[in-house]
C-alpha cells in the first residue's frame, strides 16, 4: 500500500505540471501562428506611431495616476517621466497617489509644485490611512480623476514620452476595448543572475504568452503597471478591489466578463527595474502567487458559468491557477527520496521511465516558451543555452516560498499588501522586506534533493535525477543568496545599469 500511494501521489504530481507544460505549448504555438516568422500582422487602419485627430477640442482626456508608498529613490524619476509624455496641452492630468510615512512625501511635494509651475496639471492626493493599499489609492483617485481614460504606472517604471500617443489609437480602433497593456522592459538586468533570471520569466511571459493571449482574443490580464484603462471600462466592472493581492489581475476578468476586451501591444516598451535581491523577489512572488489564487477562487465560477468556449474557460484556469505548480514542485521533491528508496524490486523501472518522461515533457513546453521569447528579442543563441537553466533552477528555487502563498489563499487566510523596494539610480533610503521563507529551509531542501540523486543511481532509479538535481541547485542558489544577502555585508550594491529595451523584434 505505500508503493501504491508513492506511485500514485507522485503521477498525479507529474501529471498535474504536465498539464501546465501543455498550456505553455499551447500558447507557443497560438503565437506562432499570430506572429509567423515573427513578424506581426497589422490590423489595416491602425496608425501605431500617432493618432490622428482631426480637431483638438475631440482629444480624450487623460489622468495618469502613479501610486506611491514610501518610494524615496524612484519616486521623483518616475513622475518627471509621466510629466514628460507628449500629450495635447489641458487633456492630460497626472495624480500622485501617496500614501508615503516617510520622507517620500516631502521630495513628492517639492518635484509637483516645480512641475506645476511649469504648466503642468498634476495633484497629490493623500489618504488618512491605507485602506485597500494600492487598489483603495487607485479607486479614491478614480472617483476624482478628470480623464476619460486612466494610465497607471508603479514607481519603479520609465514610460517614455510616446508613451500615451502609441496607446489610444487601440482604443479608437474598437469602442469596447476597455484596457490596453504594454510590454515591461528591464532597467538593471545585467546587475546580477537573479535579475538576469528574471528578465527571462518576464519577457517569456510578455513577449509570448500575452502576445499569445491577446491575438487569440482569450481571457488575459493587466499587469498592474504600464497599461491604460477607460474609465467606463472600470466603472461597469465594479472599479478596483481590494478582496486580493492581484487587484489588477481581479478588475482585468471582471471587465472581460463584462462584456470588454482586453488588448497587448508589444511593440510599445516601458523600462521597469528589477527586485535586486532575494527578499525583495520572493516577496514580490509572494504576493503574485497568494492573489492570483485568490482571484481564482473569487472568479473561476464566474469563468465557467459565462457563455465564452470552453477553450477560453480551460485557458482562463491555467492562466488564474498558474502558481498552483510550486505545490505540486514541492511536493514531488519530497516524494522522491521516498520512492526511490522505499519502492521494492517489484515496482517496475518502467514507472521511473515514465515519470521521467512526463516531467521532461513539463520541463520542456516552459523552456521552448523562454527561447522563443529571447530568439525574439535578438538575443544570441549561446547566451539563451545558459538563461533557460539559469530561469528554470530560479524558479525552482522559490517554490517553497510560492507554494505557502497558494496555502494561504486557498484557506483564506489574509495579508497586507507589501510592495516591493526599488533602489533607484540613486538610492538615498535603504527598504527591505522580511523574506517570506527561511533560507535555511530551502538550503535543507537542497542538501535533501541532492541526497535524493546519489541514491537514485545504486538503485537504478536515475531517470528522476536530472529533475531531482534542477530541485536541488535551485533550493541552494535561491537559499544560499538569500542567507548571503540578509548579512549586513551581504547585500548587493546599490547601482543601476540602465538600458534602453529595444522595440518589440516582431515590428522591426
Amino acid at each position: 500500500m505505500t508503493e501504491i500511494s508513492l506511485l500514485a501521489a507522485y503521477l498525479t504530481g507529474s501529471l498535474c505540471l504536465f498539464s501546465y507544460g501543455l498550456n505553455a505549448c499551447l500558447l507557443v504555438i497560438l503565437y506562432i501562428r499570430a506572429f509567423p516568422g515573427g513578424k506581426a500582422v497589422r490590423r489595416p487602419g491602425l496608425a501605431l506611431d500617432q493618432p490622428e485627430w482631426s480637431h483638438p477640442e475631440q482629444v480624450p482626456s487623460i489622468t495618469t495616476q502613479v501610486p506611491l508608498f514610501n518610494e524615496f529613490n524612484v519616486a521623483e524619476r518616475v513622475i518627471r517621466a509621466v510629466a514628460a509624455m507628449d500629450y495635447p496641452a489641458g487633456k492630460h492630468e497626472i495624480q500622485i497617489l501617496d500614501d508615503s510615512t516617510d520622507e517620500t512625501k516631502a521630495l513628492v511635494d517639492q518635484v509637483a509644485s516645480s512641475l506645476r509651475k511649469t504648466g503642468i496639471d498634476i495633484q497629490v492626493m493623500r489618504r488618512s490611512d491605507r485602506v485597500g493599499f494600492k487598489a483603495g489609492a487607485l479607486e479614491a483617485g478614480r472617483k476624482i480623476a478628470k480623464g476619460e481614460f486612466l494610465a497607471v504606472f508603479d514607481g519603479d517604471f520609465v514610460p517614455n514620452p510616446d508613451f500615451l500617443k502609441k496607446m489610444m489609437p487601440h482604443f479608437f480602433e474598437d469602442a469596447k476595448v476597455g484596457m490596453v497593456q504594454a510590454r515591461w522592459g528591464h532597467l538593471n538586468r545585467r546587475d546580477s543572475l537573479l535579475t538576469r533570471a528574471q528578465s527571462l520569466g518576464i519577457d517569456g511571459h510578455f513577449t509570448v504568452e500575452q502576445s499569445a493571449r491577446s491575438a487569440s482574443g482569450l481571457l488575459m490580464n493587466f499587469n498592474g503597471s504600464a497599461g491604460m484603462w477607460r474609465r467606463r471600462a472600470i466603472e461597469e466592472a465594479g472599479g478596483w478591489g481590494y478582496d486580493t493581492l492581484t487587484e489588477d489581475l481581479d478588475l482585468s476578468y471582471r471587465a472581460q466578463l463584462a462584456g470588454w476586451r482586453a488588448r497587448f501591444v508589444p511593440e510599445v516598451v516601458v523600462p521597469a527595474e528589477l527586485p535586486d535581491t532575494v527578499a525583495a523577489f520572493k516577496s514580490q512572488q509572494f504576493r503574485w502567487a497568494k492573489g492570483s489564487i485568490q482571484t481564482a477562487v473569487k472568479l473561476l465560477p464566474s469563468v465557467f458559468a459565462s457563455e465564452r468556449s470552453w477553450f477560453h474557460k480551460v485557458s482562463g484556469f491555467f492562466h488564474l491557477t498558474h502558481f498552483a505548480i510550486h505545490p505540486w514542485l514541492v511536493l514531488l521533491a519530497l516524494l522522491s527520496l521516498p520512492l526511490i528508496t522505499l519502492a521494492g524490486p517489484q515496482v517496475s523501472p518502467g514507472w521511473f521511465v515514465a515519470f521521467g518522461s512526463i516531467l521532461s515533457l513539463a520541463t520542456l513546453a516552459p523552456s521552448a516558451l523562454y527561447w522563443i521569447s529571447q530568439k525574439r528579442a535578438g538575443i544570441p543563441w549561446p547566451s539563451r543555452l545558459m538563461g533557460i537553466p539559469l530561469v528554470l533552477v530560479t524558479g525552482v528555487g522559490i517554490a517553497i516560498s510560492n507554494a505557502r502563498a497558494v496555502g494561504e489563499a486557498l484557506v483564506g487566510k489574509r495579508s497586507d499588501f507589501v510592495r516591493t523596494p526599488k533602489c533607484g539610480d540613486a538610492p538615498g533610503r535603504s527598504y527591505r522586506v522580511k523574506m517570506p521563507t527561511l533560507p535555511l529551509l530551502e538550503i535543507g531542501m537542497s542538501g535533501y534533493c541532492w541526497y535524493a540523486v546519489v541514491q537514485s543511481f545504486p538503485v537504478e532509479k536515475w531517470f528522476l535525477a536530472p529533475f531531482l538535481l534542477i530541485n536541488a541547485v535551485g533550493f541552494g542558489y535561491i537559499g544560499l543568496l538569500g542567507l548571503l544577502q540578509s548579512l549586513p555585508w551581504g547585500q548587493p550594491p546599490k547601482r543601476m545599469q540602465f538600458e534602453t529595451a529595444p522595440a518589440h523584434p516582431s515590428l522591426r
